[in-house]
């Protein structure tokens, strides 16, 4: 009996030594996977030539990109080692799972609103559909982006408010950073004046003053004719700005319309009305019927009234 109770116990030991060393192998391995993933991350998004990622130039981006995909590849190791470890002690790792499933389940039943703002914030990122310092329009808030995480966007609007809006309600976003940006307006001018000669006075002087001009990314030109208005013809005038500068390049170029247009003697038309008195408020009546008749010889009729 003792011989037998000494075999026992060292057959125990073994099998627990086993144990502890199967245990201790997947833990060791698990850390060696999950660095190396973690480089294979960082190599990803190591810079390239210089510059980050074509897809990801916001450093702020592609630092909240590597250690989100990092941490999801750490956890992700982790639990499988230590679903691995737990079936080395004979817990019946099935049922785990299955109820760790339940209750992750729960968990998101619970908390639904927040898991969609956090897989929203991370297309919002992955996919580059803003950036901190662009200028968008979010939920019907328009401003320029503060600061964007995996929950929620801030965004600060022209009047100092900043809104916060949780990544899962943001169902349209309009980006207005590009390469450059639209500036159009209409400048109108008298009927008095040539047109065609308007047109290329206007275009000389905006190619000679466009170097002048920061932020403008190409010179304007004049589009032509847009419209005929009650006082004067309106002519349309296009150019390109940098981001964000649009607005500055347009008043500028509209204070430049002014000038040319005050050096050449052309004054900007604007209605106007004229008060007839007496006899003259009569002639004029009298004139506008006929010329409403179609009769030309207004003055023979005048003179036939008479």
């Amino acid at each position: 009996m003792p011989n037998v109770d000494a075999t026992q116990i060292t057959d125990g030991l073994v099998a627990a030594l086993i144990v502890l060393l199967r245990i201790a192998i997947i833990a060791v391995a698990a850390h060696i996977v999950g660095n190396l993933l973690s480089r294979l991350v960082d190599r990803l998004f190591r810079p390239r030539g210089g510059d980050q990622l074509r897809s990801l130039a916001d450093p702020r981006r592609v630092m909240t990109l590597r250690t989100l995909l990092k941490s999801i590849i750490r956890y992700t190791v982790y639990f499988v080692g230590a679903i691995m470890a737990l079936g080395e002690l004979g817990v019946d790792t099935a049922g785990l799972v299955a109820g760790a499933g339940i209750a992750g389940v729960a968990v998101g039943f619970g908390a639904q609103n927040l898991v969609r703002d956090v897989i929203s914030g991370f297309f919002i990122l992955f996919e580059d559909q803003y950036a901190v310092g662009d200028y968008v329009t979010l939920g019907g808030v328009s401003g320029i982006v503060e600061e964007m995480g995996l929950r929620v966007t801030k965004i600060r609007d022209f009047g100092g408010e900043v809104h916060t809006i949780p990544n899962g309600s943001i169902d349209r976003v309009t980006n207005y950073r590009g390469q450059s940006m639209r500036v159009m307006f209409d400048v109108e001018v008298p009927y008095t004046a040539d047109p065609s000669a308007t047109i290329s006075l206007l275009q000389e002087a905006f190619d000679t003053h466009a170097k002048d001009i920061p932020n403008l990314v190409t010179a304007p030109q004049v589009l032509g004719v847009q419209q005929l208005g009650a006082s004067g013809i309106t002519l349309r005038i296009l150019a390109r700005a940098v981001p964000m500068e649009q607005w500055a390049v347009e008043r500028r170029l509209k204070l430049l319309t002014v000038n040319i247009m005050a050096e050449n003697g052309m004054k900007v038309p604007y209605p106007r009305t004229v008060v007839l008195r007496g006899e003259e408020a009569d002639s004029a009546n009298l004139r506008s019927t006929y010329l409403h008749n179609g009769c030309d010889d207004v003055q023979g009729h005048e003179g036939d009234k008479n």
